[in-house]
């Protein structure tokens, strides 16, 4: 085997189509666009979503509710998870460092301390939000909060 008679494996290629080379090709003529129309020009494009003028779907299907572009979205994380966390690794204070570790939250996420379960250890607990419940639990396990 030498470099001068390498090639592909058998029928791993195809010939191109050569278009407009004349009607002895097959292709000549119209070049496969077909008669007129829009599509027969130079230059055409179709608009995205465009489905040869039946009704797109992006128009058959109904709009539908309302996204408030100012919307805070919080991940939360309930006092169960934090004592959780405190018997595991037994931390003294929980913050946004601690939970992001531990793959509770990701970079850009902000966090809310929900009051599901009950926490019993004394713990510092710092994030951006709080229920009542929650901050009330934390607080009378002799624990503090501190608003992110």
């Amino acid at each position: 085997m030498n470099l001068n008679n390498l090639k592909p494996a058998e029928g791993s290629t195809k010939s191109r189509k050569r278009i407009g080379r004349g009607t002895g090709s097959g292709r000549g003529g119209t070049s496969t666009r077909g008669h007129k129309g829009a599509g027969s020009r130079s230059g055409t494009s179709t608009k995205v979503g465009f489905e040869g003028g039946q009704m797109p779907l992006q128009r058959r299907v109904p709009k539908v509710g309302f996204k408030n572009p100012n919307r805070v979205e919080y991940v939360s994380i309930n006092l169960d998870a934090l004592q959780g966390l405190t018997e595991k690794y037994s931390i003294s204070t929980i913050d946004f460092d601690t939970l992001k570790e531990h793959g509770l939250v990701s970079k850009n996420d902000l966090v809310k301390i929900l009051g599901r379960g009950e926490i019993k250890a004394k713990v510092e607990v710092k994030a951006h939000a709080f229920s009542a419940s929650a901050q009330k639990a934390i607080e009378a396990a002799g624990g503090t909060i501190v608003k992110l």
